[in-house]
């Protein structure tokens, strides 16, 4: 008996042998890709439980929207996001005192942990470091660089630090500052700005787009997300969405769009009918994958003065090849469109854009700069002389809004809005600029130019102390 179950072993051995060995064979034959490991813990530290506790009291609107987020449904707290380390140069101080507070619910010292008050990208990459990676290369992150680079208002101090910090910089983005406390600047704060520099030393601010506390997916697909900044005379992008097909469709339609889908599988034509800013812009379609660069896929920096390839705009070069992002967004375009519809578009764009660049710009550039050197125009200041205003709200406004709306096809803003008015702009500007240099007349200065206070230094955490 002993003998036969020697002889059975011996066989499933060999059986096991056999199968291992083929189990090798197929692995050396096949490729498998890196298996993602998740761990979701569940449970909520007293800690967790006394933050929600106390906001669900004192801000219940902050709550409600945490309490509806895949955040909360993930088990994912206020901690997760807030939780900073001791000694963390933003750590929220005045929070700390809630802790020694016997009338608030879960005031006591045990359940005191260090805060930070502003949940920046590097606190996000813990769980998203794909796009917080992605996002740091784009023109978003960067913008504080960029409009310092190029922005008279800033580089001449014709606004005040208000008027930036209320309106300029709230797009933008401000230089986070603390003060001797270790509270937050007012002159800095509050601010969502897509270009925010933090304490930290990350860049931007997620809850842009994904707006506080719930953070949705959903609402950073519709472009309602985009328009509060991507509008107005100079870059009016939602309204030119609302005038193309696109922005037609998505009204008429929106109430059938799945924006809710999971990320990386909102799909055209079966999650939506026509696309909206993300889905153009960052998006997974067909073979291109989803980014948080909002740089990629431009094949012109059509909000320069002249109109350049994304790789030589010289504020911030994309690093990019602007024939490979074409394709890309060729590729977005395939979902709904043939390649004669396509490539008859972009031809359209083209053209445009060397119309403006040679018909309008370049002559305008080379007419102020003829004044400049004649002593016609000073250039101690700017817009304090009507033809510097003239000239830049030909290419800030007027020609901003006729190359994008012959990209984002919005006729009314490509003609009426674009090159109509650059049209006028042009021959009145040209029409007072010569007349100038026959005359030898000097323009003239506007000596009570409003609220030109601004500070013109560059911020030295993006420049250093140059």
């Amino acid at each position: 008996m002993r003998q036969k179950f020697l002889f059975i072993e011996a066989g499933l051995l060999t059986v096991i042998l056999v199968l291992s060995g083929a189990v090798q064979s197929v692995n050396a034959q096949q490729n498998f890709p890196k298996v993602k490991e998740f761990r979701i813990e569940r449970s909520i530290p007293p800690e967790a439980v006394a933050c929600i506790e106390c906001h669900k009291a004192t801000n219940p609107g902050i709550f409600d929207d945490w309490a509806r987020s895949r955040h909360a449904s993930a088990g994912i707290t206020c901690l997760d996001c807030h939780l900073a380390q001791p000694g963390d140069t933003d750590v929220a101080k005045a929070h700390e005192k809630y802790y020694s507070q016997k009338d608030l619910p879960y005031g006591e010292q045990k359940y005191k942990v260090p805060i930070a008050s502003i949940v920046t990208p590097k606190d996000c990459s813990r769980c998203h470091p794909d796009e917080v990676t992605q996002y740091s290369k784009s023109k978003h992150a960067n913008t504080i660089e960029i409009i310092w680079k190029l922005d008279p208002w800033l580089n001449k101090g014709m606004n005040s630090d208000n008027e930036r910090k209320t309106g300029c910089f709230n797009c933008h983005g401000t230089v986070i500052k603390l003060d001797k406390n270790g509270a937050i600047d007012p002159a800095t704060w509050p601010n969502a700005g897509v270009g925010r520099l933090n304490v930290d030393g990350s860049k931007g601010a997620c809850t842009s787009c994904h707006t506080r506390h719930r953070f949705s997916v959903a609402e950073a697909r519709m472009p309602e997300a985009c328009d509060q900044c991507h509008l107005g005379p100079d870059h009016p992008q939602i309204e030119i969405y609302e005038e193309s097909k696109h922005g037609t469709i998505y009204h008429a339609y929106k109430d059938e769009y799945n924006f809710n889908a999971a990320p990386g599988t909102w799909t055209p034509g079966t999650d939506y009918r026509a696309p909206t800013c993300a889905a153009c812009h960052m998006s997974g379609s067909g073979k291109v994958m989803g980014t948080h660069d909002v740089t990629e896929r431009l094949s012109w920096e059509t909000q320069a003065p002249l109109t350049i390839r994304p790789q030589d705009f010289k504020p911030f070069p994309s690093g990019t090849d602007w024939k490979v992002e074409r394709e890309k967004m060729k590729n977005v375009c395939r979902a709904c469109h043939g390649d004669s519809w396509i490539n008859d578009f972009y031809h359209g764009f083209d053209k445009a854009v060397e119309d403006y660049n040679e018909v309008y710009f370049k002559p305008a550039k080379a007419k102020l700069g003829e004044l400049y050197e004649k002593g016609l125009l000073d250039k101690t200041k700017f817009f304090d002389e009507r033809l510097e205003v003239e000239f830049y709200e030909l290419w800030h406004h007027e020609g901003r809004r006729a190359r994008m709306g012959v990209m984002m096809m919005a006729p009314d803003y490509a003609w009426w809005h674009g090159f109509y008015e650059c049209k006028l702009r042009f021959a009145n500007y040209m029409e007072e600029a010569n007349h100038l240099i026959e005359t030898g007349e000097k323009a003239y200065v506007a000596k009570d130019f409003p609220n030109a206070t601004g500070d013109t230094q560059k911020p030295p955490k993006i420049f250093g102390n140059k």
